[in-house]
């Protein structure tokens, strides 16, 4: 019982000081503050990236195979220097690939026009509607089968459609809400580039992507020998190969094969494109988020490092200024083990608090990243919540060693003299 009282005691004496100077105790863990915010705001977002990318790739599906003759995103490449030469692939690939490859079930290719061609932004115009924040492809008539692409409303078009360059279009989930407002898209026209496009079907919104919105999600899909024709020079092509069931590792060695075949590669040549999956993009994905993280958690360190000597500062000067009180503790019976305890309680309440105002702020910061990019959630996981309350905890224990050390040490009858 007298345990249970002197434990309730030091949480009072604890709680007692930290409140009665709110402001010192507020700078003391600022640093903490930071830190914790830094790592479980980061954490947040990659999370949220992560989730929001691997259903990208699920709804794009699991046997799927994508090839582009650069390396990263087509929407938005990067070009490295040993890349420069490479020349792009050809829509006509798919079709030869699906004939040659046993394994596949069957391939698409798509071509993306650049948002401003001959120095003017592709626009899409529906009477007083107009956006601009458009992405124009050129697609095969069987790319919404091979992607999973699901329609909300019409149909996609027919091989017969394309083979005669119809003037037809599929609309993106967003793309629809702007030009189409009341919703009756299907059998209306746009205008885009001057050029009247009849609209058969509006997909389905995505719900994965990249950072903040999909790109399907403000498509303007054409059928590919129709923007083959409209605009020739485009030359960003992607192609989309689909396994057949349980062959996906197959299949990507035949595709790797027919395509440097196709590219007229010598076998001591390295290949001049880029096969991706869904396991391999997120596996990439991982190892930048993983030094992203390992950065994070370099630059919070030194936040709690901050933290941690403010906090044993603040604690070896609370010891000074309260000498008189621990001695007369001690004498009506405390012992060391109480003082230490008494002040370890308090350090460690301390950096406690400083990480519950850490987690708190970094949740908000989420839910307000989330207002402004709703498809990039950046709820904190829980992993990186209790990390953090656990680290800011164990940070006030550590540097509270030698302040509760001290004060145990110091003689009660000189403690009691102390002015």
């Amino acid at each position: 019982m007298k345990q249970i009282h002197f434990n309730r005691e030091n949480l009072s004496f604890a709680l007692a000081n930290i409140l009665a100077h709110r402001f010192r105790s507020l700078l003391t863990v600022l640093g903490i503050i930071v830190g914790i915010v830094t790592v479980v705001l980061v954490a947040s977002v990659l999370v949220g990236v992560r989730r929001n990318i691997v259903l990208l790739f699920q709804e794009f599906g699991p046997n799927n195979i994508f090839a582009y003759h650069l390396n990263g995103d087509p929407g938005s490449p990067t070009i490295n220097p040993e890349e420069i030469t490479r020349k792009p692939l050809q829509p006509e690939f798919a079709g030869k690939l699906v004939e040659a490859c046993p394994s596949l079930a069957d391939a698409a290719a798509q071509i993306l026009v650049p948002n401003i061609v001959e120095n003017r932004a592709l626009t899409a115009r529906s009477g007083s509607f107009e956006n601009e924040n458009i992405q124009v492809q050129g697609a095969t008539w069987n790319f919404a089968q091979v992607t999973n692409a699901e329609l909300q409303a019409g149909r996609v078009y027919t091989s017969e459609e394309e083979r005669r360059r119809a003037k037809v279009c599929l609309l993106g989930a967003n793309i629809n809400d702007a030009l189409f407002p009341a919703g009756d898209a299907v059998g209306q026209n746009i205008v885009m580039d001057g050029a009247v496009y009849r609209v058969l079907g509006v997909f389905e919104k995505r719900k994965g992507g990249f950072i903040g919105e999909n790109r399907q999600d403000r498509v303007v899909m054409i059928p590919l020998k129709t923007i083959k024709a409209r605009y020739p020079d485009a030359e960003t092509v992607v192609l989309y190969c689909q396994a057949r069931p349980g062959l996906r590792d197959t299949a990507l060695y035949e595709v790797e094969g027919e395509l440097r075949r196709l590219r007229g590669l010598n076998s001591n040549e390295e290949s001049d494109f880029t096969l991706s999956t869904s396991d391999s993009i997120i596996r990439q994905l991982d190892r930048i988020t993983s030094l992203v993280r390992m950065g994070t958690l370099a630059i919070s360190g030194l936040g709690l490092l901050v933290g941690g000597v403010g906090v044993m500062n603040i604690m070896l000067m609370s010891v000074t200024q309260r000498t008189r009180e621990i001695g007369v503790r001690k004498a009506i019976g405390a012992r060391r083990r109480d003082i230490i305890w008494q002040f370890l309680l308090e350090a460690a309440l301390l950096t406690t608090i400083g990480g519950i105002l850490g987690v708190s702020i970094a949740g908000f910061l989420g839910l307000v990243l989330a207002y402004f990019v709703p498809n990039l959630p950046a709820v904190p996981p829980a992993w990186a919540v209790f990390s953090g309350l656990g680290v800011s905890t164990l940070v006030g224990l550590v540097f509270g060693i030698w302040p509760a050390v001290k004060a145990a040490t110091l003689d009660p009858v000189e403690s009691l003299r102390y002015e």
